[in-house]
């Protein structure tokens, strides 16, 4: 029952508040999401949520920054372990999908709101986040293009192609459904490197689901979760 959280310490109440707050968005979305659903949840005021964040756009913000301060880490940890351009692309594009069972309730959240999170100053920290998470990216792709394993490309519009299609599916991926996440990943692999690379004889190596670059990925995430 509620009145059995009360006792939660104050750095706990804040971390517990963005968990609901996160969970409750990816449910129901920004404009579903109250502060006293969200304090009954937990045993505590609407009072105590406003003294941690002071507003719902606040507790956004908050969401927005680290989310991408975790993703930006992976990615860091992705490509230190991961050599060559193809390996670092196929290990981002593999992470893009399996952020739709890793870190669930804060992907979907952030999928669903990312026009709402876009521009605003609350939001300015976030943004930059994202722009380095988009330049890192874009960085693998241009280096694969100037050593001759990828095809020259408009690199920020296929950049922004890859994003797009991993952004929406938090609206059809289902975690119970026929294809697993590491098959959907596959898939995304083998579609975007195999219409950039020079030379496709690593494009089965690069998209197996059981291969080194998807173990990778999967050794990376669950590294940084308990890190």
């Amino acid at each position: 029952m509620a009145t059995k959280r009360r006792g939660i310490p104050a750095a706990g109440k804040s971390v517990q508040i963005l968990e609901s707050f996160t969970r409750r968005v990816a449910e129901s979305g920004y404009d579903g999401t109250n502060f006293g659903d969200i304090a009954e949840e937990l045993g505590i005021s609407k009072g105590t949520i406003v003294h941690h964040y002071g507003t719902k756009d606040r507790l956004l913000a908050v969401l927005h920054e680290s989310y991408m301060q975790r993703r930006l880490a992976e990615a860091h940890r992705i490509l230190e372990c991961l050599s060559s351009p193809a390996d670092q692309l196929a290990g981002l594009l593999y992470a893009f999908v399996r952020y739709q069972v890793h870190d669930r309730h804060a992907t979907v959240a952030f999928q669903r709101e990312s026009v709402r999170l876009a521009g605003q100053e609350m939001h300015a920290e976030g943004d930059r986040l994202r722009n380095e998470y988009v330049e890192l990216v874009r960085g693998v792709m241009r280096h694969g293009a100037a050593s001759g394993v990828f095809r020259v490309t408009d690199v920020p519009m296929q950049s922004l192609l890859l994003f797009g299609s991993a952004q929406w599916a938090w609206t059809w991926f289902d975690p119970e459904g026929k294809n697993s996440v590491d098959e959907i990943g596959s898939s995304f692999v083998d579609l975007v490197l195999g219409s950039l690379l020079t030379r496709r004889t690593a494009l089965a190596r690069l998209s197996d689901p059981d291969g080194k670059v998807a173990e990778t990925v999967r050794t990376c995430l669950a590294a940084a979760a308990t890190s």
